[in-house]
């Protein structure tokens, strides 16, 4: 069903329209009044979301809103079956997160703002010297701070804005402009507000990524030329326009490209690096919401709009799944790290998802699609829980904390 009421625009684009009011708040506000305006931003955008999703049914199965916008073709938002799920768990995740940041972030930055480039204060054991360890002294008069957790929740509502509207977009230009536009606020979070090792692993997490997106670019642009335009509608109609032999290179930079942002075996390596020395409402996000963007990628661009290439790789794609959950699952028993132990379990659990989108059985499809979402939800509340605990002990090392 189209629709023009322009709900699914306001709900993807009102986070990003105000995030700039949301650093102004904070920085002349301070923490509680800018926490509860982002919540309310996100709950808001969420229920935006909810109430189009309501109506999808076997009558009605989609609900798109379409503009046109330039030679790339239109500029659309779809909610069907499945994006709507993608969608909502991301903001509402998105919007819980908010909320824990409040007290993290205000220890986090309170032990650091002084010094921010120059925080060097973890130790091999991933303990905190007394000077990192979590306090709010005298944070509430102070003005610095009170610009950074307004910094803090701008990239916040970008971030989440980047991660719905990837989820929701129906043209491949459209889809990657969204895939960037939560990568950007993601580095900048984990640079300006990480651990010790910020600087070296936020150049890290840049890199991996945006090797990541330059292949899926490459593949999406093979994919417009060949097919005779960049709407999903356009391709998945065209999709036997494209060349054989193009196909497998199409495949190829696609497959790899979303592989690197789910932190499948081999393309990992930026995962557990990124999740430890991030701020851990930052690891929630980018384990719980924005590990969905990898999944959902494979789901609508692989499967569907390349559905017939799917039979010819998906065995290969079932195997790297079968090794990701091994590898991952072998190296979180290992971990001393509290957060390194998730992010390995994280990588774990994607492994069991991607090995049933390869399974080429609906039951499989389905499973692997389904467990993102208990996958998404359990990764959040663990990274909450130990971002409570460090918070509370000053530790991120098991052996310390008995």
């Amino acid at each position: 069903m189209a629709a023009e009421s322009g709900i699914l625009m306001a709900a993807v684009f009102l986070p990003l329209l105000l995030s700039p009011l949301a650093y102004f708040i904070g920085k002349r506000k301070g923490v509680r009044l800018v926490t509860w305006f982002s919540f309310g931003i996100l709950a808001v955008s969420t229920i935006l979301l909810v109430i189009p999703a309501i109506t999808i049914s076997n009558e009605t199965p989609v609900y798109a809103e379409s503009y046109i916008w330039s030679q790339f073709g239109n500029f659309g938002l779809k909610l069907d079956g499945l994006s709507s799920q993608f969608a909502i768990t991301i903001y509402a995740l998105s919007a819980v997160i908010a909320i824990f940041s409040r007290e993290y972030m205000v220890r986090k930055i309170a032990g650091n703002f002084d010094n921010l480039s120059n925080s060097t204060t973890e130790k091999s054991d991933g303990s905190y010297s007394d000077e990192e360890k979590l306090t709010k002294k005298n944070f509430s008069n102070t003005n610095k701070s009170h610009l950074q957790i307004g910094l803090y929740y701008a990239l916040f509502l970008t971030f989440a804005m980047g991660m719905v509207g990837t989820v929701l977009a129906t043209n491949l230009i459209e889809f990657y402009v969204f895939f960037e536009l939560m990568l950007i606020p993601a580095f900048f979070l984990i640079a300006l507000y990480g651990y010790s090792a910020r600087k070296r692993v936020s150049l890290m997490f840049f890199f991996w990524t945006h090797v990541g997106a330059v292949l899926l670019l490459l593949g999406l642009l093979a994919m417009g030329l060949f097919a005779g335009g960049f709407d999903f509608e356009t391709i998945k109609t065209n999709v036997s326009k494209i060349p054989s032999q193009w196909m497998t290179l199409i495949v190829f930079a696609v497959v790899i490209g979303i592989a690197v942002k789910i932190g499948v075996f081999i393309l990992h390596i930026w995962i557990p690096h990124t999740y430890a020395e991030s701020p851990t409402p930052i690891s929630a996000l980018i384990a719980g919401p924005m590990s969905g963007i990898g999944v959902y990628a494979l789901l609508r661009i692989w499967i569907d709009l390349l559905s017939l290439s799917y039979s010819d790789y998906s065995i290969y794609i079932s195997l790297w799944g079968v090794i990701t959950m091994i590898y991952g699952g072998a190296m979180a028993l290992m971990q001393d790290d509290i957060k390194k132990l998730l992010a390995y379990s994280s990588i774990s659990h994607m492994g069991y998802i991607i090995f049933g989108l390869g399974s080429q059985s609906v039951l499989g499809i389905t499973g692997g699609t389904l467990m993102w979402i208990p996958h998404a939800i359990g990764e959040t509340i663990l990274f909450l829980m130990a971002g409570a605990i460090i918070m509370r002990t000053g530790t991120r090392s098991m052996s310390n904390l008995g």
